[in-house]
């Protein structure tokens, strides 16, 4: 019995999966919600081997590295408008002739994991964030050691997997899990729980997550919904570091007309900042004055 008082998620993803990006309201409110009763594990799957030779029917990506980009950014301008995560198509080039493979990112997040497992988290979400909100090349070694170094990894030990191939490595296991449980779309879920598992393909809203949680574990996992007030965004903010609008209307379960005066609150209190982001923007906790992080960088 005790085995089933938890539950691990395979999320099976990829650092530029618009469709993973649109997944994070929905995994941050599992992880509010249910705390330490479940793992949620990243399963690097390598959405994009080599542009040149991918082709995607339905959006019509793929083939000339800098054609695809324009194609890229449109379906994922169109994504946003339906899961609510922000994009930036303004300068968006996420493909050029040097850089035709999302792997890079897979290996770096996977370099991350090696470096730091507590850290990896938050670096896979910037990761996410500097691909799709700020329209950063992070095919490019050089931005994913500035993304690694703006999370607080050792940038030394970090570059040491980049370098020594354990990060391939370790990123080559992933698409072999990835291989053995039959995903070839991004996202996919395995929920395991005890000796049950249940694979979910494609996005997921959070009811159907939740469902199958209950029904995996014969409901034997607690849901904890938390406090929808200032004390608890602001508190979740200081966790998780950023967060969109629609994660917050997500996590707390409150509808603009609630959310918004209560930022705006917090926001003339001095307690938050609104960070622009594309097509939309991000809320973020006030840094403190000259206050220094655990990454050794002190702000005025």
């Amino acid at each position: 019995m005790e085995e089933r008082q938890s539950l691990e998620v395979l999320a099976f993803t990829d650092p530029v999966c618009t469709w993973c990006w649109g997944s994070e309201p929905v995994l941050r409110k599992l992880q509010v919600g249910y705390g330490e009763q479940i793992r949620i594990r990243p399963v690097m799957g390598g959405l994009v081997e080599d542009i040149r030779s991918f082709y995607d029917r339905a959006n019509a990506i793929g083939g000339d590295p800098e054609a695809s980009n324009a194609a890229i950014a449109a379906h994922w301008l169109e994504a946003s408008a339906r899961h609510g995560m922000p994009v930036r198509t303004e300068g968006f080039r996420l493909f050029t002739a040097e850089t035709v493979s999302t792997y890079p990112q897979n290996i770096a997040y996977k370099a991350a994991e090696l470096t730091d497992p507590t850290l990896a988290p938050r670096y896979l979400r910037r990761l996410r964030e500097a691909s799709t909100a700020e329209a950063r090349e992070t095919g490019r070694r050089e931005v994913l050691i500035e993304l690694a170094s703006e999370v607080g990894l050792d940038i030394a030990t970090f570059i040491d997997h980049l370098q020594d191939g354990s990060a391939e490595r370790a990123f080559r296991a992933d698409l072999e899990t990835t291989r053995q449980f039959g995903v070839r779309g991004f996202p996919s879920f395995s929920l395991r729980c005890g000796e049950r598992t249940l694979l979910l393909r494609g996005y997921q809203t959070f009811q159907s997550m939740q469902a199958v949680i209950e029904t995996l574990s014969e409901s034997a996992l607690r849901w904890r919904a938390p406090t929808a007030d200032a004390e608890g965004v602001l508190g979740f903010l200081r966790t998780f570091a950023r967060a969109a609008p629609v994660e917050l209307a997500t996590v707390f379960e409150l509808a603009p007309t609630d959310l918004e005066p209560l930022l705006a609150g917090l926001e003339a209190a001095g307690a938050i900042q609104r960070v622009a982001a594309g097509n939309g923007y991000f809320w973020e906790a006030a840094p403190q004055a000259s206050a220094c992080d655990p990454a050794g960088l002190c702000t005025l």
